[in-house]
């Protein structure tokens, strides 16, 4: 694993070196990040929009808010306390972190008998609940950057996700195993309107493009499974594409001698997605029974993977859990944020979004407490603004990868005179504790 800089923090120096970049799942750990003359930081050589976007945000030293009006950091503190204090059923949402803030919220929210929802979620569970169902067979970025021959995405692009994702994964100039990446082979299946330019091998030959509307790829999906395990289809086309074209794919996926199939959740914006990620998973395993494939989720945004894995290993459940009981409690139904809001169930919102600015709070009548990124506007105020630093930039911290087997230290670039969430939710726990044995 590489450093992510010169040192976690060291704020002085001017140049970080392998710094890890959060604007996506994949952690590209390559960037150097250096300080120009104006205080301003700059991200090159290897870089995205999104890290770009990232890294040259300015530094905000907006002042803590109650309702509007500006406050002390401990006056806010006391103000975020005294409504979780007196609420029944407080809901934590948005939770845009990383581990150790994470880390923080869960025992807030133990402290509390808070219900725990990651903005995410709605897209999340689509892996989730297949995981819960029937399993998966997934692999690992370095995995896939050291054996895939054959590459099928479906339903994205990817590079709309994550940027990076075939320079640093698929067309590598180094494996392990001394490969020609420049001989591997890429199918899009699903999808309209794709950036399908970075499937473009070095060697120029073109992606295989197999077009559908995205809300088609339930049948789509399930064809191919079906292809693949020997099924006869009593149809010429699925969703238009011939069935012969899925047939002639399902025969390379038989002959790859390491095929990788990969999704984004979040791109399945149509009912019953978890279907459609089950199709794949299934057509993975039956793959396995006589050749090499792997799974592999992408995505990956607003600390959802770190999250995820830290609840997980906490509480032994992923997010849209509760400790209202005193116990944790997994219900992706009924401890969905939009729905207890919508119905009125929770009586105090605590959203947290460190990352991005633009991740506000949805409205809600339920007084309403936003720890977040200092450059946040709101269409309504919230009872208490809490301005905290982001995490890779102005503090320290840690995150999972969008492959989930690997954490990489966030380095602090930068002297901010915002707090860290952990150490806003550590003092509003403080001020919240009732009973010192339950909290």
């Amino acid at each position: 694993m590489q450093s992510s800089g010169k040192s976690q923090t060291d704020t002085n120096s001017t140049t970080h070196e392998h710094v890890a970049c959060p604007a996506c799942g994949l952690l590209c750990d390559d960037l150097t990040v250096s300080r120009n003359a104006a205080g301003m930081l700059e991200v090159s050589p290897n870089t995205c929009a999104r890290s770009v976007q990232f890294f040259q945000r300015p530094l905000t030293n907006t002042s803590p808010r109650i309702s509007g009006k500006s406050s002390t950091l401990q006056e806010a503190i006391a103000k975020g306390a005294e409504i979780l204090r007196h609420a029944n059923q407080p809901l934590i949402a948005g939770l845009g972190t990383e581990v150790q803030g994470m880390r923080a919220v869960m025992q807030l929210a133990d402290c509390t008998g808070a219900t725990l929802d990651h903005m995410n979620s709605y897209s999340g569970l689509r892996n989730t609940l297949v995981v819960q169902n029937s399993g998966w067979m997934v692999t690992t970025l370095t995995e896939v950057r050291n054996r895939v021959d054959l590459l099928l995405v479906i339903g994205t692009d990817i590079v709309s996700y994550n940027p990076r994702f075939f320079e640093r994964t698929i067309w590598n100039s180094e494996t392990m195993f001394d490969q020609d990446t420049s001989k591997r082979e890429v199918v899009y299946l699903g999808g309209r309107g794709l950036d399908t330019s970075h499937g473009i091998s070095p060697a120029g030959v073109k992606p295989t493009v197999l077009e559908c509307d995205i809300e088609q790829l339930p049948e789509v999906t399930a064809a191919l499974r079906a292809l693949t395990a020997g099924k006869q289809l009593q149809t010429d086309s699925v969703a238009g594409i011939p069935v012969a074209e899925l047939a002639k794919l399902a025969e390379r996926l038989h002959a790859a001698k390491y095929s990788v199939v990969s999704w984004i959740s979040s791109a399945f914006d149509f009912p019953h997605a978890e279907l459609t990620v089950q199709n794949i998973t299934e057509t993975v395993i039956k793959l396995n029974e006589k050749t090499r494939s792997s799974g592999l989720p992408l995505g990956g945004s607003e600390g959802d993977y770190s999250v995820n894995q830290t609840s997980t290993w906490i509480s032994g459940y992923p997010v849209r859990n509760s400790l209202q009981r005193g116990y944790p409690e997994y219900d992706p139904w009924q401890f969905d944020a939009a729905r207890m809001l919508d119905k009125g169930e929770a009586d105090a919102l605590l959203w947290i979004s460190s990352f991005q600015p633009e991740k506000t709070p949805p409205a809600s009548a339920a007084p309403t407490i936003v720890i977040g990124h200092g450059a946040m506007q709101f269409e309504h105020e919230p009872d208490v603004f809490i301005p905290v630093g982001t995490p890779g930039l102005d503090h320290a911290g840690t995150m999972f990868r969008i492959d989930s087997s690997v954490t990489l230290p966030l380095a602090a670039l930068r002297t901010s005179p915002l707090p860290s969430l952990a150490e806003v939710i550590d003092a509003i726990e403080t001020a919240t504790k009732l009973d010192q044995e339950t909290c």
